[in-house]
């Protein structure tokens, strides 16, 4: 246990942790489940188009979230792509800047303009009103982004597209497994898209769905997904190769089998954190709906430099050193990376929430592949970094200033 800032990684002590603790590292299901089910693929030598695991996937996931239809893709951003076209979104969509870059490149690749939208500072997703003044004659959809699994203003942003007769889709890479008032993520909007990414809490190495209860959508998405075919040598349509292959969706299915251990886990970790975290000043853990299904595999906090004594960065940096690899997210928006920021140089001020929490937003490692002990460990070492904040600026300023 460290006492002092001198014992920190930082300034010369040896790191809390002998490996790094990422955030993401995945969760892995039955190892025997998934061979046994790679073994059952090699004797059926059916590895893609449209197998029987894939077919599984597809049905279990529909129903666990109650839709009419899913359809897995080989990642969750071909998904997106594939839905936007789908859709028929052309011109201008609008869309969160403080969300992964593929939510906005989706539709960039397909020559449609992102228009960054500013999001409520307590939610962290769209603020309703901001959409509203930034629909224009060319507004074809909205893009809400059910950020840490938290959903969006689902009623008002469908109010919205609705009024405006504008298309409404969701990213929900991140809230697999969540609800809102009752009802599974998945069943708004006119499709939701998941991750499935290693990185999530449920993942199939690399993957992703569209969920919709539109029969028709569901009907042109799947034929989009494989290059516009309707059966043997019959093109009706341009599609592209969005397939997810057998092997992943083995991994899907054994994945879906210890679903609800993993969630338990995240919960236990939030839990700790929530302990751990308590009443130090300027460090604000999100809160989660306990009213809903979620999946809690964000651990998110906010520094507030004046409360703290320093600054998210820097306490990023205390963190890095000590093999806790805190993420930033999601620095700085996408309003500020290419090529929208040569596009829109002038995004920031309508996006002053962004902008904030693009400062103070951090991760912090959770999952199957950290424990109790783990979590008071990366608490303590927060809890000695606020206690000495001003002090460990002053050093670090000093030091990127090139005075010692």
């Amino acid at each position: 246990m460290k006492d002092c800032i001198e014992e920190l990684a930082l300034f010369g002590g040896s790191p809390s942790f002998p490996e790094k603790l990422h955030v993401g590292r995945p969760n892995l299901g039955d190892r025997e489940r998934f061979l046994a089910r790679v073994n059952e693929m090699f004797d059926r030598n059916w590895l893609t188009n449209n197998g029987p695991l894939v077919q599984e996937l597809e049905q279990k996931l529909a129903g666990m979230l109650g839709v009419r239809n899913c359809i897995v893709l080989c990642n969750a951003t071909v998904a997106l792509e594939i839905a936007v076209r789908a859709l028929g979104l052309t011109g201008e969509v609008i869309v969160p800047s403080f969300t992964f870059v593929a939510t906005a490149h989706s539709l960039q690749w397909q020559e449609i303009t992102p228009v960054f939208c500013d999001i409520d500072p307590d939610t962290h997703t769209l603020d309703p009103q901001a959409v509203r003044r930034m629909i224009t004659p060319r507004t074809s959809g909205i893009v809400g982004v059910h950020l840490w699994g938290r959903p969006c203003n689902v009623e008002a942003l469908t109010e919205i597209a609705e009024s405006h007769n504008l298309k409404l889709m969701f990213d929900a890479a991140h809230a697999f497994g969540c609800s809102h008032n009752g009802k599974m993520i998945g069943n708004f909007g006119n499709a939701e898209v998941f991750s499935f990414h290693a990185t999530k809490f449920f993942n199939t190495f690399e993957g992703g769905a569209i969920v919709t209860n539109s029969d028709e959508l569901a009907a042109k998405i799947r034929l989009m997904k494989n290059f516009g075919f309707a059966g043997y040598d019959n093109v009706i349509y341009v599609g592209t190769n969005g397939k997810m292959t057998e092997i992943c969706a083995a991994m899907g299915l054994t994945g879906l089998e210890s679903l609800d251990d993993f969630i338990a886990v995240n919960h236990r970790n939030y839990r700790r954190y929530s302990a751990e975290l308590a009443d130090i000043p300027g460090v604000s853990l999100i809160k989660y709906n306990d009213k809903e299904r979620c999946n809690c595999q964000y651990i998110v906090l906010e520094i507030d430099e004046g409360k703290a004594g320093l600054n998210r960065d820097y306490l990023v940096e205390v963190l890095h050193a000590e093999n806790v690899m805190a993420r930033r997210y999601f620095y700085p928006g996408c309003h500020r990376m290419e090529p929208y920021r040569s596009y829109f140089p002038h995004a920031e001020l309508l996006l002053p929430n962004t902008e904030r929490l693009a400062q103070r937003v951090m991760s912090l490692p959770t999952g199957t592949a950290v424990d109790e002990e783990d979590i008071k460990a990366i608490g303590r070492i927060i809890r000695l970094a606020v206690s000495h904040g001003g002090e460990i600026t002053g050093r670090l300023a000093k030091t990127k200033t090139g005075l010692i």
